[in-house]
């Protein structure tokens, strides 16, 4: 029997109605936009100091929740079973306890397991929690999986399943890195599951409808040896894969990063804005977060969030380098949950417009609606129709949609985004603006989400629900954009997207008819974007170079000289040695000089055929800041495992208890001659920061992480070419410049 629609016409025709009587009531548009507070990270500062791969969800009560893997909260703290806080505002929080305990830890885990990296949806009316167990019952040795578990409520009780989602992956007498999940609804409904890491790489599965079950074949979407911390969004009509790389907890060295890449699929190819995929041996990223020489450095494992005006949120750890340990001497690394926020340049994300981790004070996300409404109850003012309604389990007050209902007063001109959580089997429709510029989202459950914008058109199929589900109506000049989803996590399960040339958005009431309960309720302006990155260092005048012209070596001097390193037709040519600059056996040599007064930026072209996909560990060729053998920061083209990377590093000794520490941040993507540079310049505490770049032409330059050296004498700049001698392979720099900073 096919059901008759005339209530779409009904409320089409009642909401116009309505549309046309508030341009006569309504005032203006509404100047109650209560704007944010202001944060300053680290954001888990009030009730931890250590909250490592945080994940987060806005609850169906109103609340937003954050998940963070299983460590001690402070110093001292038993180990958590992994952690829940919560707040309103992203600036107040309340811890809320843990996940797991004794009495409900997944049965399949061993008694000691650790369980990291939690990753929090809405599925089905439920809660589901996906996360990793380093230990499993079910194979001799650490073997890990993924479980998954659910729950009523953001806080719990959570109940995990008798067996993983994913389960442990044999390989060569060992077992895959099955770790770090992350849920994902296409558009169709689908469900997907990310997981993996740097030993095997990153992966995805087809889940069931109620995200409990593994139903397709594994695809991988990265390769191995570079991403951990996957995490995918849907934007524009693109899918998003973004994935954290290097040494995660690295104590005072750790350059963990983010990148990302994008592909048309939610199983890729994802590529970078180079062009270069995420598979490539050539390993492909484009930069979402690095450190930026500040006290912030490790920025990674992160989650997004969509605030009420639809600006994304990076939600991530980072250790601060100052006090990089929860206890000292040496212990867990001390990873406290930032925020910034992330702006979509030329369709990428980049935080804070390419400038990196805050630490001063920022504004806040908007969680409050504008235009009186009080969003978690949206029936007490600033909407006239609207009724209480009935308190629900899971959202607590409710408002009653029956029949139309409008705001008192307009919402923006050319812009507006409305937001709300319903529960329905009937329809609904939202009305924005007026006339001929007029937006109207209508929704039947089983049947089709339609747009109608101006003279555009769209539609979506919908599945049949009587859980919460999440509408998201976009208008930003002549983009409309209409989603119905379920964990608002950047991954509705419909949407329509229509460019409606020659509209002009009136401010006019937003009118909402049909028959539902609804909550969570947001009218706000469209969140401005950033058009262009931060600037990044720029050349001027040439300060001094080596063009290797001639045999002398004028101005130079060796740290452990290599006889076999020699200049040869205009380039400095250097067998790779065997030995390496980093570790306790300090074999490998460096050509060193001493550099420019003042700030500038150094420059170097290095040809270095490393092949692709063979293990070559650690072959590499570059720039090294030296000051001496526990003291220094390499910037290499280098091969690692398999893939081929451009490795930022950084050696030091470290306060706790002079342990020797290494780690790096990853930076472009190196080819068979790849351009290198360092921007040097001193803080206001005398510091010595240098910031990195790497370009495949010469032209293009991929600028990433900075690392800082103490205060003091400056160190000297030189060359390397070390990290193994076979195969043998020459590493041939054309030049070393220093320029002035433009």
């Amino acid at each position: 029997m096919i059901r008759p629609r005339p209530i779409r016409t009904l409320l089409i025709m009642v909401a116009t109605a309505a549309v046309i009587a508030g341009l006569a009531l309504a005032g203006p548009a509404a100047a109650d936009q209560a704007k944010p507070g202001r944060y300053t990270n680290a954001i888990s500062d009030s009730f931890a100091d250590t909250f490592a791969d945080p994940a987060v969800i806005l609850g169906k009560d109103g609340w937003w929740y954050a998940y963070s893997t299983a460590d001690p909260l402070r110093a001292g703290d038993p180990y958590g079973v992994m952690h829940i806080a919560r707040t309103k505002d992203w600036i107040t929080w309340d811890y809320q306890g843990t996940v797991f305990n004794e009495s409900n830890r997944p049965s399949w885990a061993t008694p000691n397991s650790f369980l990291w990296a939690p990753d929090i949806r809405y599925i089905q009316g439920k809660y589901v929690l996906y996360y990793t167990v380093i230990d499993t019952v079910l194979n001799p040795g650490e073997d890990e999986a993924i479980g998954v578990a659910t729950a009523p409520t953001p806080t719990g009780p959570w109940t995990p399943t008798d067996a993983p989602v994913i389960a442990p992956r044999a390989s060569g007498g060992t077992f895959l890195g099955t770790i770090d999940p992350a849920g994902f609804t296409d558009v169709n409904g689908d469900q997907y599951l990310y997981f993996g890491g740097y030993h095997g790489g990153i992966w995805a599965s087809k889940i069931s409808a109620d995200g409990l079950t593994a139903t397709g074949e594994l695809t991988q979407v990265a390769i191995d040896n570079r991403y951990e911390g996957g995490y995918v969004v849907r934007r524009g009509g693109w899918y998003y894969l973004m994935g954290s790389s290097a040494n995660c907890c690295a104590g005072p060295t750790t350059g963990y990063s983010v990148f990302a890449g994008r592909s048309k699929s939610p199983l890729g190819p994802f590529v970078d804005a180079d062009g270069i995929s995420l598979l490539d041996s050539h390993v492909g990223g484009t930069t979402m977060i690095t450190q930026n020489g500040n006290r912030w450095i490790g920025s990674g494992h992160h989650a997004i969030a969509t605030d009420a005006e639809g600006r994304d949120w990076i939600v991530y750890h980072a250790i601060d380098r100052n006090e990089p340990w929860l206890s000292n001497p040496f212990g867990i690394n001390r990873r406290p949950m930032l925020l910034d926020r992330i702006d979509w340049i030329d369709g990428w994300p980049r935080t804070r417009a390419g400038a990196g981790p805050s630490d001063g004070p920022q504004p806040a996300p908007v969680t409050t609606s504008g235009l009186g409404i009080v969003a978690d109850d949206p029936a007490a003012r600033g909407f006239l129709g609207l009724k209480s309604g009935p308190d629900d389990d899971q959202a607590g007050a409710t408002a009653l949609l029956d029949g139309a209902a409008r705001t008192k007063a307009d919402a923006p001109r050319s812009e507006a985004r409305v937001r709300f959580d319903f529960r329905t089997d009937e329809e609904f429709t939202v009305v924005l603006g007026g006339g001929r510029d007029r937006v109207v989202v209508s929704a039947e459950p089983g049947d089709e989400l339609r747009v109608i914008a101006g003279r555009s058109t769209g539609t979506a199929k919908l599945t049949e629900s009587d859980t919460w589900r999440t509408v998201i109506v976009e208008v930003d000049g002549d983009q409309v954009t209409a989603s119905i989803g379920e964990s608002d996590l950047a991954d509705p399960g419909a949407e329509v997207r229509l460019t409606a040339r020659g509209l002009r958005l009136p401010a006019a009431p937003v009118v909402l008819a049909g028959d539902a309960v609804i909550d969570n309720l947001t009218v706000r302006p469209v969140a401005d974007q950033a058009r262009k990155l931060v600037p990044t260092p720029e050349t001027g005048d040439l300060l001094w170079s080596d063009e290797f012209d001639d045999d002398a070596l004028d101005g130079w001097t060796w740290l452990r000289e290599d006889p076999a390193a020699k200049i040869n037709n205009g380039t400095f040519d250097w067998p790779v040695q065997a030995g390496d600059l980093v570790g306790t056996g300090n074999q490998a040599g460096a050509l060193l000089r001493t550099a420019p007064q003042g700030s500038w930026i150094a420059e170097a072209k290095v040809e270095l055929d490393l092949g692709a996909n063979t293990v070559r560990n650690y072959q590499q060729a570059g720039l090294v800041v030296y000051r001496n053998d526990n003291d220094l920061a390499r910037l290499c083209s280098v091969a690692i495992w398999n893939t081929r990377q451009v490795e930022y590093g950084r050696e030091l000794v470290g306060n706790d208890a002079g342990r020797l520490s290494y780690g790096a941040a990853m930076i472009g993507t190196p080819a068979k001659t790849t351009w290198l540079r360092l921007a040097y310049h001193q803080n206001a505490a005398g510091e010595h920061l240098y910031r990195a770049a790497s370009s495949r032409d010469g032209e293009h330059w991929t600028w990433g992480a900075t690392w800082a050296l103490p205060a003091g004498e400056a160190p000297k700049i030189g060359l390397v070419a070390h990290g193994g001698a076979s195969p043998a392979t020459v590493a041939s720099f054309d030049y070393l410049r220093f320029y002035a900073v433009d």
